[in-house]
C-alpha cells in the first residue's frame, strides 16, 4: 500500500462540475470511493495542489484510510476566473460545494479548509449541517485581510503594471502572484466580491459538529481564531508552533493534529 502512495498523489486530471451560475469547479478524487470521504478546500490565491496535495495532506489522507476529494474554489485552479466582483459572494462558495457534493453523489463528507476555505467551511457547516460529519478549520478567520487590500492600486498593477505602494497591498499580490496559472484580475475581483456580504464568521451561529481549529503562533489572528473555538460548542483548538498564515499549511503538527480528529 505505502508503495502506491506517491502515484495516487500525483495530480489527476480535474473533473468539472458546472455551479448554479454556469461556472465550471475543477475537483479531484483520490482513494477508494468506500472509504470515507474528507472534502479539502483550499485558501485565497492557493488551489488544491498548492494548499493540499503538495503538502503532504492528500498522502496522509490516503494514508490512514480516507478517500479525498479537492475542489479548486471558484477564481482559483483549473477553475472558472471570473473578473466580477457578484461571482464571489459567499453564498456562491457555498452553493458550489453543495453542487459538488450532490454531483458525487455524497450526503456527508469530512471537511478540511484552509484560510478562505475554512471561512468558506464554517458556513457550509452552518448552512447545510447534514452534509458536514465533522470539520478542521485552520487560519480562521481572516479578520478581514481582504478589506485591507487597496483594490485600486491592485487593479492598476494587474492592468497597466503600475507598481503598488501599500505594503499590504503588495503582499497578497505576491501571494497570487506565487502560484503558477493564478488570475490577478479574477482575486482582485474575489477581494471586491467579500465585501458585498458578510465576510466573517458569525460565533453568535457557530457549526455544532465537532471542529478542530487550527492557526500558527505567529498568525495575526491567532487570538480571534481562539475565541472562535471557545464560540463552538464542540471545538478544540489546535497551536501551530512557529507558522504564519501562509505556511501553516505545510505544518506535519497541523497535518497529525488533523488526521487523527477526522478519523475520530
Amino acid at each position: 500500500m505505502d508503495a502506491a502512495l506517491p502515484a495516487l498523489t500525483e495530480m489527476p486530471s480535474p473533473q468539472f462540475v458546472m455551479a448554479g451560475d454556469g461556472r465550471r469547479i475543477a475537483t479531484y478524487s483520490w482513494g477508494d470511493e468506500d472509504a470515507p470521504t474528507v472534502l479539502c478546500v483550499h485558501g485565497f490565491a492557493s488551489s488544491c495542489r498548492d494548499n493540499w496535495v503538495s503538502t503532504g495532506w492528500v498522502r496522509d489522507l490516503l494514508r490512514a484510510g480516507f478517500r479525498v476529494l479537492g475542489v479548486d474554489q471558484r477564481g482559483h485552479g483549473a477553475s472558472d476566473k471570473p473578473h466580477e466582483a457578484s461571482d464571489y459572494s459567499m453564498d456562491a462558495f457555498v452553493d458550489d460545494l453543495v453542487t459538488v457534493l450532490d454531483t458525487y453523489l455524497l450526503d456527508t463528507v469530512r471537511y478540511a479548509g484552509y484560510s478562505l476555505g475554512a471561512r468558506v467551511g464554517w458556513q457550509l457547516a452552518v448552512n447545510v449541517p447534514e452534509h458536514v460529519e465533522r470539520a478542521v478549520l485552520g487560519g480562521i478567520p481572516d479578520g478581514r485581510p481582504l478589506a485591507r487590500l487597496q483594490i485600486e492600486q491592485a487593479r492598476a498593477y494587474a492592468e497597466h503594471g503600475t507598481p503598488v505602494e501599500d505594503r499590504v497591498t503588495q503582499n497578497y499580490v505576491t501571494l497570487a502572484e506565487r502560484v503558477p496559472h493564478n488570475d490577478l484580475r479574477a482575486l482582485i475581483a474575489l477581494a471586491e466580491g467579500m465585501r458585498l456580504g458578510d465576510a466573517d464568521p458569525d460565533p453568535a451561529h457557530p457549526p455544532m459538529q465537532q471542529i478542530l481549529f487550527a492557526t500558527g503562533s505567529e498568525d495575526a489572528i491567532l487570538e480571534r481564531s481562539k475565541r472562535l473555538a471557545d464560540a463552538t460548542p464542540n471545538g478544540t483548538f489546535v497551536e501551530l508552533p512557529g507558522r504564519h498564515h501562509f505556511n501553516a499549511p505545510g505544518s506535519r503538527v497541523f497535518r497529525q493534529a488533523a488526521v487523527e480528529f477526522l478519523a475520530g
